[in-house]
């Protein structure tokens, strides 16, 4: 599962990360290869908003131009579907009711 990421040039210096599909995971980096790894941990912690929150997490989108798709680890990957599913479910469940 990957996700599409803006890696916007900062005038200060270096770049600043964002995720369309997830706002909450924003971060900066000094270097383009900071930047990516603080990408992947930024991804990584905002996902955990929505485990706490049982929330559905929002799928990647198709990347734009421009965008650089960042991976989530497989065992986060198979945690997501979980939780989407089990939502899923729920809310099935309610309309059904």
């Amino acid at each position: 599962m990957q996700y599409p990421a803006v890696f916007s040039p900062d005038p200060s210096g270096g770049y600043v990360v964002t995720f369309p599909d997830i706002p909450e995971a924003i971060t900066q980096g000094d270097t383009e290869a900071e930047a990516i790894c603080m990408a992947e941990d930024a991804l990584v912690t905002a996902l955990d908003f929505y485990f706490e929150d049982h929330r559905q997490v929002p799928a990647p989108s198709r990347p734009k131009l421009g965008q650089r798709l960042v991976a989530l680890p497989a065992e986060l990957a198979e945690r997501v579907r979980s939780l989407n599913a089990a939502l899923g479910r729920q809310g099935l469940g309610a309309f059904q009711a």
